[in-house]
């Protein structure tokens, strides 16, 4: 019997001509009794930027532990490279570039010293190393500051030299655990410039996570994960188009009571999402003039808006990652606060 991530694997192959870059299989990682990865399934096919897209906690940063050999999985078995990460474990790493969320450069080293001190821990071959080094440290833009030391760099350059020094040994995969966390917009922007010539000079297959909506709508598939599993696994497009509705927003005299009276007179079910009625609804325009005349609850302003990846994260977990984020932040603080209280 093939399985679903066999299937998906061979339709990746056939269409890229190329082993999937990636194929995780029944995943499971456990904590104690907490399970920050439920058992699952996917194939990144080679040359794609492949986005984990979900809210802080939901399991993406323990995945790319298991990708990149940082934590054993408790169940399940996951392929880097065409290797396995718990047999072959050298191999997927001589094999991978890791960028992670939190800066790990030697702040009191040069941009070069840091990036041939990682040749060698990769054992570059040295006739290789000083054209290879030119050639990230250029196509990052940050050739001309390479004497410079790493102390004197703002962040968004820090995390440039790290992408450099992540493809300096040639991966097959790149793996970017929140490459933009912490920066401002424009940075954040300049970033992802970057990532994306990045994936038309070099042949690689880049793996990523993100919780920004408008940084996943630049991957060529998404793989939504909420508490530890995946719920859909598509391109943008088609992931905006299976939620096939429009998003209504309404400020209202009474919310309460315009819940209740989308449920009860337009069986609409709605919620309440950044300090506004929410619902979604087919052909929004054409809806709101209804809305106005039947809801029976003073509308104060309206706004209709077409399928986002934030819309659907909602369809599949029943909420937007902003409100899962904030809920985690309330628990993290009860949870401090009951500490302190000891």
């Amino acid at each position: 019997m093939v399985s679903k991530v066999d299937a998906a694997a061979g339709r990746l192959a056939a269409s890229s001509g190329r082993a999937p870059a990636v194929m995780v299989q029944g995943l499971v990682k456990r904590y104690g009794s907490l399970e920050a990865v439920r058992g699952i399934d996917f194939a990144v096919a080679a040359g794609e930027i492949f986005g984990f897209l979900g809210p802080n906690g939901a399991g993406k940063s323990t995945t790319i532990k298991i990708l990149c050999t940082l934590a054993q999985p408790s169940e399940g078995s996951a392929q880097v490279a065409g290797y396995n990460v718990v047999l072959q474990r050298d191999a997927v790493r001589r094999n991978i570039g890791l960028v992670f969320q939190d800066p790990t450069l030697d702040a009191y080293l040069t941009a070069e010293q840091n990036l041939r001190f990682h040749a060698e821990l990769y054992a570059v071959p040295k006739d290789l190393v000083d054209s290879r080094l030119r050639q990230v440290l250029e196509m990052v833009g940050l050739w001309e500051r390479r004497s410079s030391l790493v102390s004197t760099f703002s962040g968004g350059m820090q995390r440039r030299l790290e992408i450099a020094r992540g493809l300096l040994h040639a991966p097959k995969v790149l793996f970017l655990d929140e490459p933009t966390v912490g920066l401002d917009p424009q940075t954040r922007t300049s970033i992802w410039e970057y990532i994306i010539e990045l994936k038309q000079r070099e042949d690689i297959t880049i793996f990523l996570t993100t919780h920004y909506m408008e940084e996943a709508e630049h991957c060529d598939r998404i793989a939504i994960i909420d508490h530890g599993q995946i719920q859909a696994v598509d391109t943008p497009e088609a992931l905006k188009a299976s939620v096939g509705k429009d998003r209504v927003q309404i400020a209202t005299a009474d919310d309460v009571q315009a819940i209740e009276a989308l449920s009860s007179r337009f069986e609409i079910e709605a919620g309440m999402h950044d300090g506004l009625v929410t619902f979604s609804v087919a052909s929004g325009e054409a809806f709101v003039p209804r809305l106005f005349a039947e809801l029976g609850v003073g509308i104060r302003s309206v706004s209709v808006a077409r399928p986002s990846l934030d819309d659907v994260f909602m369809s599949y977990t029943g909420r937007t990652i902003r409100d899962t984020e904030a809920t985690s932040s309330d628990s993290m603080r009860a949870l401090r606060q009951r500490f302190r209280g000891r």
